[in-house]
C-alpha cells in the first residue's frame, strides 16, 4: 500500500464542511417554505423531514443532495399481513378519495410555483430540484403514511409507521426512514461514533473506484453501502486505525456475502426489510464483487 490510507480514510471519515452543510441547510429550509406555501397541501395533514445520507449525517460531498420527504397523513396505506384476521373497522380506518396522483400533482404545483418550473425536474419517484450557488440538489419525495399492523402484548393491536410511494411508472416502494435514522444512531453510540465514519470512507471509496472506471461500484447505492457496514460486528469498528477499521470492515463483508447462506437474514438499518431479497434493486453476486475490487483498489494483503 504505497499511498498513506490512513490520511485518505481520515479525511474521508469527516462530515460536510460548514458550507457545504449550510447549502444542504438551504435547501431543505426553501423546500419546506414551498409546501407551506401552497393553497393546495396547505388544507392537508402534511410531514415535511429529512431522509437518507443527510438525516443520518452520512453524505460525503460528491453526494451532497438533500431527500426530503413530503408525507401525507391524509390517506394510509395499510399492511395487515402480520395480523390477518383484522380490519378497517377494527383500525378505526374509513375509505378515502384522496389518490397519491393527485397527491403528487399538487407537491408538483407547489414547487413550480415557489421554484419555478425551469427548475424543478419531475422524476419517477421524486422531484429534484437544482441546486444553485446558494443550494444544492434536492429530491424531494411525495409520500402517504405506511402502517404494518401488528399484535403486542395481550393481544393489542399497534403498527409501525413508514413511508409508501407509487412511481409514475407504476408499483409501489415502502420505506421505514425514521426506523433507519434511530437505528443507525443507536450503532453509532456503541461503536464511539466509528459507524458512521466507516459509512463515508466506504462510501468516498466507492465513489472514487467509479471515478477509476472500476466497473463494480457502479451498481452499489449509496443507502446500500449503509446498510452493509451496519450489519458488520460492532467489534470491528475498534482498531487503532482506520486502515485496520477499514480492512476488518472490507473482510467481513466479503466473506459473508460469497454464499447466501452467510447473510440471508441481514437487514436494512430499519430492522424492517431483508437487505438480500428479490424485491432489492441489487444482487448478492454484485456486492460479493464490488467487497472483492474495493479490497484489492486499496491494496490489502
Amino acid at each position: 500500500m504505497s499511498r498513506d490510507w490512513e490520511s485518505v480514510f481520515n479525511s474521508w471519515a469527516r462530515p460536510l464542511s460548514k458550507t457545504e452543510q449550510t447549502k444542504c441547510e438551504n435547501a431543505e429550509r426553501m423546500i419546506r417554505k414551498a409546501i407551506k406555501a401552497s393553497a393546495d397541501l396547505g388544507s392537508r395533514n402534511i410531514e415535511v423531514f429529512t431522509q437518507g445520507s443527510y438525516q443520518n449525517n452520512t453524505n460525503v460531498r460528491s453526494d451532497s443532495d438533500v431527500d426530503i420527504c413530503i408525507r401525507s397523513m391524509d390517506t394510509v396505506y395499510v399492511d395487515y399481513s402480520f395480523v390477518p384476521a383484522i380490519t378497517d373497522e377494527d383500525t378505526g380506518l374509513v375509505s378515502s378519495s384522496y389518490t397519491y396522483a393527485e397527491f403528487k400533482d399538487e407537491v408538483e404545483a407547489a414547487l413550480n410555483d415557489y421554484f419555478g418550473s425551469g427548475t424543478v425536474t419531475r422524476g419517477n419517484k421524486a422531484f429534484d430540484v437544482h441546486a444553485n450557488s446558494y443550494r444544492v440538489d434536492a429530491d424531494v419525495v411525495p409520500a402517504f403514511e405506511h402502517r404494518r399492523y401488528s399484535r403486542g402484548n395481550a393481544g393489542a393491536i399497534f403498527y409501525t409507521s413508514g413511508t409508501e410511494i407509487h412511481p409514475d411508472r407504476g408499483g409501489k416502494i415502502i420505506n421505514w426512514p425514521q426506523q433507519n435514522y434511530e437505528n443507525g444512531v443507536e450503532k453509532n453510540e456503541v461503536t464511539q461514533r466509528n459507524f458512521k465514519r466507516l459509512v463515508r470512507i466506504v462510501k468516498n471509496l466507492r465513489n472514487e473506484m467509479a471515478d477509476e472506471a472500476v466497473a463494480s461500484a457502479n451498481p452499489i447505492p449509496s443507502y446500500l453501502i449503509e446498510c452493509l457496514v451496519w450489519n458488520v460486528p460492532n467489534e470491528g469498528f475498534r482498531h487503532s486505525s482506520f486502515v485496520q477499521d477499514v480492512r476488518y470492515v472490507l473482510a467481513h463483508l466479503f466473506n459473508e456475502t460469497r454464499r447466501r447462506e452467510s447473510c440471508d437474514e441481514w437487514g436494512e438499518i430499519n430492522e424492517l426489510k431483508y437487505l438480500f431479497r428479490p424485491s432489492q434493486p441489487w444482487s448478492l453476486q454484485q456486492v460479493n464483487k464490488f467487497l472483492d475490487d474495493a479490497w484489492n483498489y486499496v491494496g490489502f494483503d
